[in-house]
């Protein structure tokens, strides 16, 4: 007798999983374009830089929503006065994260590395900020996330959500209900 074990609702989300959401149903991407080993790339500079497993495909729900996956991508041309894009790449960096982060823009690995770093880098300040205990792991990282990709605001961004949130939380619930239907 072979016995099959399902994921319980409330177990981490694995790669397959997250991946599969990402894939099909990123509504800015086609799933027959998409990059499937750089999806698994972004996964794994995830997990190397802690992130909860309440927040897993962090990097692929902003990657969605900024550029559809595309490297290559270039927007924010009405913030220019010579109609040039000044946000590229993957997660539509503008030309400041190259200065600080020394990094290409559109190469998508290094980007991944930068966006984590930056995110990182303002969990200390938003815990101070905002007096959210250690404790709660997943709103310290979501208001790092929305102070990292937004800026500094000086009386923080404690309430704030980034709107990458919504994608994620989507791609979460749809996991959930297909762990409940057996699929």
């Amino acid at each position: 007798m072979l016995l099959v074990l399902l994921p319980s609702a409330t177990s981490q989300i694995s790669d397959n999983e997250i991946l599969y959401e990402a894939k099909y149903n990123c509504r800015s991407a086609k799933p027959e374009r998409v990059n499937e080993p750089l999806l698994k790339s972004l996964l794994k500079i995830e997990k190397d830089y802690g992130v909860p497993g309440s927040l897993r495909g962090l990097l692929l729900a902003a990657a969605c929503q900024e550029s559809g996956y595309n490297p290559n991508a270039k927007g924010d041309h009405k913030f220019s006065k010579k109609r040039k894009p000044k946000a590229i790449g993957l997660f539509q960096m503008w030309r400041w994260w190259e200065k600080s982060y020394n990094i290409d823009r559109r190469d998508p690995i290094s980007a991944a590395h930068a966006y984590l770093t930056h995110i990182t880098r303002q969990l200390p300040k938003v815990r101070r900020k905002c007096k959210i205990s250690r404790r709660h792991t997943k709103r310290n990282w979501i208001v790092a996330w929305v102070t990292g990709i937004r800026g500094y605001k000086k009386e923080g961004r404690c309430n704030q959500r980034p709107k990458h949130l919504r994608t994620l939380k989507k791609w979460h619930r749809s996991i959930k209900r297909r762990r409940a239907n057996g699929r």
